[in-house]
């Protein structure tokens, strides 16, 4: 079985959730086997051990565990893509919809600097909303370079029109609502 294959069989899939019609791909199954957990870390390395990262944005909540892992490999700092009135200092925030409603996220306004690297990361890109707002608040802090990484890509899901195109993107894997 390859690395890829051994993901694919530990993800767990959840019909009707968080609302009918959704497709939910539950990545904590992933997390909480030890060997697949080293493989999303060790192949999201691989990809990005030369790209210079100096920072790890980790969208919250799920993007946090692996992506708190890579930057402790690459030698990098993380910082939480937070919900609303998790951080304590001062912050700047981004709005954006959803697939089924509207949030923000911030980041506390001391976090990135233009000299910094950034790679975000999430759980999972479906639409793009999160991970467009993201993208749009870590740019506000003018990084030399910002990159977007995934555990998995849902390619069948439309991505919104203002996902941002430009930016180097990379999925660990990508799948559709049928591999559920």
């Amino acid at each position: 079985m390859t690395d890829k294959e051994k993901l694919k069989a530990h993800l767990r899939t959840i019909p009707d959730y968080p609302i009918k019609g959704i497709v939910f791909f539950d990545v904590t199954t992933l997390f909480k086997d030890a060997e697949c957990l080293k493989i999303l870390v060790d192949d999201l390395y691989e990809h990005y051990k030369d790209k210079g990262i100096t920072k790890v944005v980790g969208v919250e909540s799920r993007g946090y565990i692996a992506g708190a892992a890579l930057a402790l490999r690459l030698g990098a700092g993380f910082i939480m893509a937070r919900k609303p009135g998790k951080l304590p200092a001062e912050k700047l925030s981004e709005s954006y919809q959803k697939e089924y409603g509207k949030d923000s996220i911030e980041i506390h306004a001391d976090a990135i600097t233009n000299d910094d690297v950034v790679l975000i990361h999430d759980d999972l890109l479906a639409t793009g909303g999160t991970v467009s707002a993201t993208y749009r608040l870590v740019n506000r802090f003018h990084p030399k370079a910002i990159y977007m990484s995934f555990n998995i890509d849902l390619t069948d899901v439309p991505k919104i029109d203002i996902y941002p195109k430009d930016a180097e993107t990379y999925s660990i894997l990508s799948l559709t609502e049928h591999d559920a």
